[in-house]
């Protein structure tokens, strides 16, 4: 079959059971979380997927998706603003009290409820993405190894040695042909280092056949209830990625993966390797270095005014940095005020904060601190 990456479509589920990232996410999705000084952790899946050439991409949601919706848009900075297919947001359904909390319960119940998405679709291959993975994937590859082994399921897959960022995760086992053979989800003992991406390929009509059956046998989850009790029916094989991927699971994986984005190997592939990583256009004014600035290994956002010191940190759009002041260490979001003579050292701040002359705020290296959205301190 010949490789024609207009026959697929993209299925983002974001399917959240708790606050994974503490005080960044108390307010907002977890796809929504800024990242990398400019970008959302949405932003690498889209640019992924529209980078192999996909043009109808479906986002399913479940709560707290004002601000990601602000971000999305009418999908326009990813080319996803068409007559014909495009940027799809889907937001849950609700019973008539308003609640919805059977969506607790699994992700293809999520997209169960937006069948019909499925079905008016006219791609024949779908790419399941059920976590949004900071990486620079070329799916145009994933898919030819899918179409070459006649798989009905690819998993894509990443080795690790379990030290990476780990919370929630799925360890697989493949034979030499790279057919799965094992799937577990989050075992007390691991042995094997190949995780899963939390990403796949199907066709969309068994996607939606296997999705059926599986509800209609209290089936919740897709892996749980999809990919296990189908090792021995279908043809599932994984696809190991051998680049930079990380899974954010948790506030230590978040600012442990932000502070790998200073070495520019890493920030080279992760960016460029695949094509560019898109996101929403800001217009700012470059960065303002006065003569008592010093900037050393950092990743400075336009419109920031630099009057202090910062090392190894992330600093976003708008941020100012007074006299005196000294970052370390930090990751400071949009539009946040730092005055004279302020000390951070291993610190999460998101936007909007304001914090006041000679302040010093420290946290730990495995464990950052985290000033929450519009705090004045």
């Amino acid at each position: 079959m010949s490789l024609n990456m207009n026959n697929v479509m993209g299925v983002i589920i974001l399917t959240e059971r708790k606050d994974k990232l503490k005080e960044l996410t108390l307010n907002r999705a977890l796809a929504a979380v800024p990242f990398g000084a400019r970008y959302r952790i949405i932003d690498f899946a889209l640019s992924n997927l529209v980078n192999a050439g996909v043009r109808n991409v479906g986002v399913f949601v479940q709560e707290k998706y004002r601000s990601l919706m602000d971000h999305l848009g009418i999908g326009k900075e990813w080319d996803l603003n068409r007559q014909r297919d495009g940027l799809f947001i889907l937001p849950p359904e609700k019973y008539a009290d308003g609640s919805t909390s059977w969506l607790l319960n699994g992700d293809i119940l999520l997209l169960r409820r937006h069948l019909d998405y499925l079905l008016r679709s006219k791609q024949e291959y779908v790419i399941l993405m059920t976590n949004p993975i900071i990486w620079n994937v070329n799916f145009t590859t994933v898919l030819k190894d899918h179409l070459d082994k006649q798989a009905d399921i690819t998993i894509v897959y990443h080795l690790t040695d379990h030290q990476n960022c780990l919370g929630t995760f799925t360890e697989i086992n493949t034979d030499r042909q790279e057919k799965i053979t094992a799937v577990k989800v989050n075992p007390l003992i691991n042995q094997s280092s190949k995780l899963s991406l939390d990403t796949f390929i199907i066709g969309r009509k068994k996607l939606m056949e296997i999705m059926d059956s599986s509800i209609s046998t209290g089936g919740s989850d897709f892996v749980r209830d999809i990919i296990i009790p189908n090792l021995d029916k279908l043809l599932i094989y994984g696809y190991q990625f051998e680049g930079y991927a990380r899974k954010i699971n948790s506030l230590e994986c978040y600012y442990k993966t932000s502070m790998e984005l200073l070495n520019p190997k890493i920030s080279k592939e992760l960016f460029y390797a695949n094509g560019p990583i898109y996101t929403k256009v800001k217009n700012e004014p470059p960065a303002i270095y006065t003569k008592t600035a010093e900037v050393k290994n950092s990743l400075i956002a336009n419109g920031c005014i630099i009057k202090g010191r910062i090392e190894n940190s992330i600093l976003f759009r708008g941020v100012k940095v007074g006299q005196n002041a000294v970052v370390k260490n930090s990751i400071v979001m949009q539009k946040t005020e730092l005055d004279y003579g302020v000390s951070l050292e291993n610190v999460i701040i998101d936007k909007d904060c304001f914090i006041s002359a000679e302040k010093k705020l420290m946290g730990a290296a495995s464990y950052p601190l985290v000033i929450s959205k519009k705090t004045q301190l």
